[in-house]
């Protein structure tokens, strides 16, 4: 058994290692560990692949299939923005309402979702109202998971209720996650409102800058696109004469793009590969015109003066600029542009890519795409209704209505949805078997098709948990979790279980900034049900400390997939997560220690 402890330990290590390094994906790390404890004999065959068997796999399946069926009734976006529509113009009102809408749609939604919901028709309302979009993103992010500490339905608060079904303690219902998580949502929305949005950027890299004529922003601007086009025209002789645009092959040996033709008093924008350059053409450019001047050789192009370029200048009345992101489940990512076939799939046209806080605009088709990663596209506007419906790619600020992908069905499917909720809360011992059940009506009665209820589902969250899990169980049949237990115990026993549980918020909220959130509930739980038992503390009471503190996912952009959602469109950094999040953590710490024994009996 010894042995067994220092394999398990050594195997829990490297795989905190490797979730803090951010060389392998957390999912495949979680697979790694069961492989492991299967082939160590830590865990046997049947235990080590437990994982995928276990309720609270079940119920993360079923949330993505019913968040999909009421996505594609257009349920969840009328809603949003219904909400929305309330904000007004008035930067604190509206931040108020972003921030409700989010924490409410959370309630019954993965955060990624609600947030993904919202995202598009709070941006383009915020250029409306005149608000910076950098003061409102982070707002959205953080109610998201504001909203996830009242509910059953986060990942973190699954896991955990699956801890204590495993050491056949009473489980959580439904709602009794709210007796402590709506305040912590209260005060959570009201102290970022008045105070915690002030420590955020007024104007970030990518804000917008508004035109006289306009209520849109300038994304050419916003982009840094200015210096980056330019035009040149055809002279008598040159090479390019009745060539194709792809014959041309300027991207392949120049690294510069046409993104549009002046012909005989006319603009052909977003020119397709297959049109022919004629004699006095004026070719709009975009790369670097210092390089280009460098290794042209006359007469291939005659350049013209610089000038002042806007958006405008690349849209007509059936061309489109816009942009675009990538949300967490995007096939797209890790792929280059190119390697995506991003034109011919989507028919647009990539000018620019925001990463992070830095802008991409060279070398655009060897670019490997990053999840949050912000796309400005140019396109024909026909074909923005392909995007709208990808999973693979958020639009942002279309001022074209959402379409609903299963009109006539919305009834239905809040029907099944409620139901689904209130038999949960009434039965919460069948709570998987129940939301299996509601997912699977959303497929019979046509809301949604299996295949598209396969693809909305978050494989790599599913193995996450399920590859955790065993880890869980290896952690007591070694013993690990007791000996942990008695550590913590041995530093703290004396002070009596008010410092207890104030020492396991501190420990498992800064895990949380380090490593997923569901991570650290599933190493922690088992530890908390050993430290319950040799304290004579409520089981209870200790896992629904390590619940609230897997949800102080507010300190780094790293520790929740929904601030790096926002990161890019935002442009924050690391710092302006911590200026908001170090003191809102610290808030939420003492609401918790009041409410929590209150709610929670120690």
């Amino acid at each position: 058994m010894d042995n067994q402890l220092i394999i398990t330990c050594v195997i829990l290590g490297v795989a905190l290692v490797l979730f803090l390094s951010g060389r392998l994906a957390a999912d495949l790390v979680a697979l790694l560990v069961v492989v492991a404890l299967g082939l160590t004999s830590v865990l046997t065959p049947q235990e080590a692949f437990s994982g995928f068997s276990r309720s609270a796999v079940i119920v993360i399946i079923s949330i993505f299939v019913l968040t999909e069926s009421l996505q594609r009734t257009g349920v969840t976006e009328q809603v949003g923005n219904i909400l929305l529509k309330v904000g007004g113009t008035g930067e604190l009102r509206l931040t108020i309402v972003v921030m409700i809408a989010g924490a409410f749609l959370s309630l019954f939604m993965n955060n990624i979702a609600s947030a993904a919901v919202l995202l598009p028709a709070m941006s383009g309302l915020a250029k409306r109202s005149g608000v910076n979009t950098s003061r409102l993103l982070i707002p959205l992010a953080f109610s998201t998971i504001l909203g996830g500490t009242a509910t059953l339905f986060t990942t973190s608060n699954i896991i955990l209720n699956s801890v204590l079904r495993d050491n056949e303690l009473p489980v959580f219902g439904l709602t009794d996650f709210g007796y402590v998580g709506l305040p912590i949502v209260i005060v959570g929305i009201l102290y970022v409102a008045f105070i915690g949005r002030n420590s955020l950027p007024g104007e970030s890299p990518l804000e917008r800058t508004h035109m006289p004529s306009s209520d849109r922003g300038d994304l050419i601007e916003a982009y840094g696109l200015n210096e980056m086009l330019f035009k040149a025209r055809v002279p008598d002789g040159s090479m390019l004469i009745d060539r194709t645009i792809a014959e041309c092959s300027l991207r392949e040996d120049y690294d510069v793009n046409i993104v549009g033709i002046e012909r005989e008093g006319k603009r052909i924008l977003h020119p397709t590969p297959q049109r022919h350059i004629r004699r006095g053409d004026i070719l709009v450019l975009e790369g670097d015109e210092a390089d280009f001047r460098k290794r042209d050789i006359e007469p291939f192009m005659e350049f013209l003066p610089e000038t002042e370029w806007h958006e405008s200048d690349l849209e007509s009345q059936v061309i489109d600029v816009v942009e675009a992101m990538l949300p967490p489940r995007s096939r797209l990512i890790g792929k280059t542009i190119r390697d995506a076939h991003f034109r011919e799939k989507y028919g647009m046209s990539v000018l620019a890519i925001w990463h992070g806080d830095r802008e991409v605009i060279t070398d655009l088709g060897d670019e490997k795409l990053h999840f949050g990663d912000a796309l400005l596209l140019q396109g024909p506007r026909e074909k923005l209704h392909v995007m709208k419906d990808d999973p693979d790619i958020l639009l942002l600020a279309s001022d074209e209505e959402v379409e609903i992908t299963v009109p006539g069905k919305g009834r239905a499917a809040l029907m099944i949805f409620f139901a689904t909720l209130g038999l949960a809360s009434f039965l919460p011992e069948l709570t998987a078997a129940i939301m299996l059940g509601g997912a699977l009506a959303m497929v019979v009665v046509r809301i949604i098709t299996t295949e598209q209820a396969y693809s909305a589902i978050g494989w790599k969250s599913v193995f996450l948990v399920a590859g955790m899990l065993p880890m869980g169980d290896a952690l007591q049949k070694t013993n690990a979790a007791g000996y942990a237990a008695q550590g913590l115990l041995h530093l703290l026993g004396g002070y009596g279980p008010y410092i207890l549980v104030a020492a396991l918020f501190i420990v498992t909220a800064i895990a949380t900034q380090m490593i997923n959130g569901a991570v650290t509930a599933a190493i922690i739980g088992p530890v908390t049900v050993q430290l319950a038992h040799q304290t004579g503390v409520d089981p209870r009471s200790l896992i629904m400390t390590v619940a609230m503190a897997c949800s102080m996912a507010f300190i780094t952009p790293l520790s929740h997939a929904v601030n790096v959602l926002v990161m890019s469109p935002g442009g924050y950094n690391f710092k302006d997560y911590m200026k908001v999040g170090v003191p809102l953590t610290a808030v939420l710490f003492v609401v918790v220690m009041i409410v929590l024994p209150l709610a929670w009996p120690f």
